[in-house]
């Protein structure tokens, strides 16, 4: 990974929290949750507490040509391109400022996680008309014909992982290394990893990696329900709390975010600011024997060592370290058993900060938003408090974990994430 230096020149967010970067990371200084409890007669606790983005505003001059995709965009893919937008407008990259970089030095990364149209409820009226009210019967006539007039044609566009992938490309130019990568949480992660290689591998100077996704569907929330990972909502809007000893599970939302990286030479040509360095990335798979959600004893332990080394880092370095923190009992535990032992090796004792209850957790968008939400705050000289954080395990009480915000005068953090199957991705930033 020896290479070019890479930078980030542009920053968007919409989660539950704001609609725009600064206005989540003043809600993250005023302690302000974006999960809301939205009443739903006798529905389950579960699908009445989420982050859910009000009023959405989509970009303005999205070009004519472009208009008839925009109808196959899902709710996380609007979610996305809104982010998009913000960043590459920041970055220089719309009107006037537009750079004049070749298509094909152009590299485009976009994680989805996306479950909008999962529960499948837009078939559900050609459905009634073919049953007429007996659940056994289905007369497969009615049902085509009734599909013909009720059933949008586009549905299946419409649930394709790449929708945003494929608009974006074509909206931006950005027509270099590029793939869309369809996973669970750390996929942004994995995102901003080979947004970071295609740079420092010369083989494009501007990058954008963006995570999207919508997780407040009801077929999804019944099927993470079942599970056992959601929270029992014993406190409301605040019963999201990762690493605390009483934790129960996370809450869900839904949202976009991007970053666009490119070479520190590319900047400066083009005359952009440079908000941040990323120093390191890394990735790893830690085997898990069986199947389904089974968590490692330390599963983020080797990816958050790989990225201290790939940035050329000492741990001492950090302002802060932030985990994936998704409040589950076994998953938190085992990231702070990794960074528990990181820490022990190298005598180092940084502050642990988690983001999701600010947010609730927003899937394949989650690592992207932590980063730019940490960034913004480090920038600050400050270590983002963990929200509804009172007490930790007893096993880990020596760990700087705090329900109340920090101050650091150091620039550099270290954000690691991990999902099914023993996945862990980590990338170390540096404010500029």
């Amino acid at each position: 990974m020896e290479g070019r230096e890479v930078v980030i020149t542009g920053l968007g967010l919409v989660s539950p929290l704001g609609k725009t970067v600064s206005e989540n990371t003043e809600n993250v200084k005023a302690l302000k949750t974006g999960i809301g409890h939205y009443p739903a007669g006798d529905k389950p606790l579960f699908l009445q507490y989420m982050g859910k983005v009000e009023d959405l505003h989509l970009p303005s001059e999205i070009p004519q040509k472009l208009m008839g995709q925009m109808k196959f965009l899902n709710r996380g893919s609007l979610l996305g391109l809104a982010a998009a937008h913000e960043a590459i407008t920041q970055a220089g990259f719309i009107g006037s400022g537009a750079s004049d970089l070749p298509a094909r030095r152009r590299a485009l990364y976009v994680a989805s996680g996306d479950f909008t149209k999962v529960g499948y409820d837009f078939l559900y009226p050609a459905i009634a008309d073919a049953t007429d009210g007996h659940k056994k019967t289905v007369d497969f006539e009615r049902l085509n014909n009734a599909a013909l007039g009720k059933v949008n044609p586009f549905f299946l566009l419409e649930s394709l992982s790449n929708n945003l992938f494929s608009f974006l490309s074509a909206y931006l130019e950005f027509m270099g290394p590029n793939t869309s990568i369809a996973s669970l949480s750390p996929c942004g992660g994995y995102a901003m990893e080979l947004a970071c290689r295609s740079i420092r591998q010369n083989r494009a100077d501007i990058a954008v990696a963006v995570g999207c996704g919508s997780w407040i569907t009801d077929v999804p929330l019944y099927e993470i329900e079942e599970l056992g990972i959601t929270s029992r909502f014993r406190e409301g809007v605040a019963s999201f709390r990762p690493f605390d000893r009483k934790r129960d599970g996370f809450i869900t939302g839904e949202g976009g975010a991007a970053l666009v990286i490119e070479s520190a030479g590319s900047a400066k040509k083009r005359g952009a600011a440079i908000l941040a360095r990323i120093k390191g990335t890394a990735n790893c798979v830690e085997f898990v024997p069986g199947a389904g959600f089974a968590v490692p004893p330390m599963v983020s332990r080797r990816s958050i060592e790989a990225a201290i080394r790939d940035a050329d880092y000492s741990v001492n370095d950090l302002a802060f370290i932030t985990p994936h923190g998704s409040g589950t009992k076994k998953g938190d535990a085992s990231e702070l058993l990794s960074i528990s032992a990181v820490l022990k090796e190298a005598g180092a004792n940084l502050p642990v900060s988690g983001m999701k209850a600010y947010t609730g957790h927003l899937g394949a968008a989650s690592d992207i938003a932590e980063v730019i939400l940490c960034l913004e705050t480090v920038r600050e000289g400050l270590v983002p408090a963990t929200l509804n954080f009172r007490e930790a395990d007893r096993a880990f009480s020596d760990l700087q974990i705090s329900g109340s915000h920090q101050t650091t005068e150091k620039r550099g953090f270290l954000s690691t994430s991990y999902g099914v199957g023993g996945q862990s991705s980590t990338v170390v930033v540096e404010a500029a």
